[in-house]
């Protein structure tokens, strides 16, 4: 297996590291995949996956990049903005603005540098959070021809996710704009990780927690989905950007472009897919994989409807 990275490449795909810069000048760190056989000659469509929220580029989206090459597909992965090896001064500093970004600004790269690239035929793919961003960021730009979404998070629904009464929400909004004299007087903003610097050996060895801590555990903190950029949470006041900015806003003028949700019968998010379902229009589809909770989506082959992509994606690009 590869340093840093979940998954072995296949034998037939090759990756190569590429940089690119957002419209800030931000420059984000990426890997683009395809297959050797590719003939450069010729062009390809091309997908773009985005990584869970707090993930890396070496987790879910190499396990994504890796299947979809063999299939046909110019494939980009990316750390976002203040992230993994992307730039960014403030380290995990989120943004949604910045982070629904991204996916355009690998559109961008996609069309003007990578020649064997159809910039007609580019799609997105947003693991858990970045669904969400990817929704955001096809809302307005119409060079994105179709999205997809595995495991979907709108993590801009701080309230709903919640559940915050106006109490709730008034005390967490003081408590976050305290925050931001702290970190302004120590010159550094707070930042507390979830998950260890080094993975526990498996998962019997977790600490007890609830039962959604302990599904991110039994992924970002034991071996399988463990990555030492990937420590989980971003700084405490990236709150207040979630607050102000609903990611979900105008995925309705997504149409007629077509947006596919994909839901583990047993994930404990599924609401978030059905809630973006119904505020999409036509054409739309939730495709539900069976006996699959949330992180399976993240690198369970078995469990990931490749077949279903391939076929979505290759009809929306006719």
């Amino acid at each position: 297996m590869s340093f840093g990275y979940i998954t072995p490449l296949a034998k037939n795909v090759t990756r190569k590291k590429i940089t690119f810069k957002n419209r800030y000048g931000l420059e984000l760190a990426g890997d683009l995949y395809f297959t050797k056989t590719l003939d450069e000659t010729k062009t390809y469509p091309a997908l773009i996956v985005g990584a869970p929220y707090g993930g890396v580029k070496e987790q879910g989206p190499a396990v994504y990049a890796n299947e979809l090459a063999k299939r046909g597909f110019v494939v980009l992965t990316f750390d976002q903005a203040n992230m993994g090896e992307s730039a960014g001064k403030v380290r995990r500093a989120s943004s949604p603005e910045l982070f629904a970004e991204s996916f355009s600004a690998a559109v961008d790269f996609l069309g003007v540098e990578v020649p064997f690239v159809e910039r007609e035929k580019i799609g997105v793919i947003g693991i858990c959070g970045s669904g969400g961003f990817a929704l955001a960021a096809a809302a307005v730009d119409p060079r994105i021809k179709a999205v997809a979404t595995a495991s979907m998070y709108d993590i801009t629904d701080v309230r709903g996710m919640l559940g915050l009464s106006e109490t709730e929400l008034a005390k967490m909004k003081a408590e976050l704009a305290k925050q931001r004299w702290e970190d302004y007087a120590n010159e550094i903003p707070e930042y507390k990780p979830s998950f260890p610097t080094r993975p526990y050996p498996a998962v019997d060895a977790l600490p007890q927690t609830d039962p959604v801590t302990n599904e991110w555990d039994r992924f970002y903190a034991v071996p399988r989905g463990f990555h030492a950029h990937a420590r989980g949470n971003f700084t405490t006041t990236s709150s207040l950007a979630m607050l102000q900015f609903p990611a979900l806003a105008y995925i309705a003028e997504i149409a007629p472009r077509p947006v596919l949700f994909i839901v583990g019968d047993k994930a404990h998010s599924r609401a978030f897919s059905k809630r973006a379902y119904d505020l999409a229009k036509e054409p739309k589809e939730i495709y539900v994989v069976a006996e699959s909770e949330h992180i399976d989506l993240y690198d369970r082959v078995d469990k990931i409807p490749f077949e279903k992509l391939q076929t979505f994606f290759t009809e929306a690009f006719k």
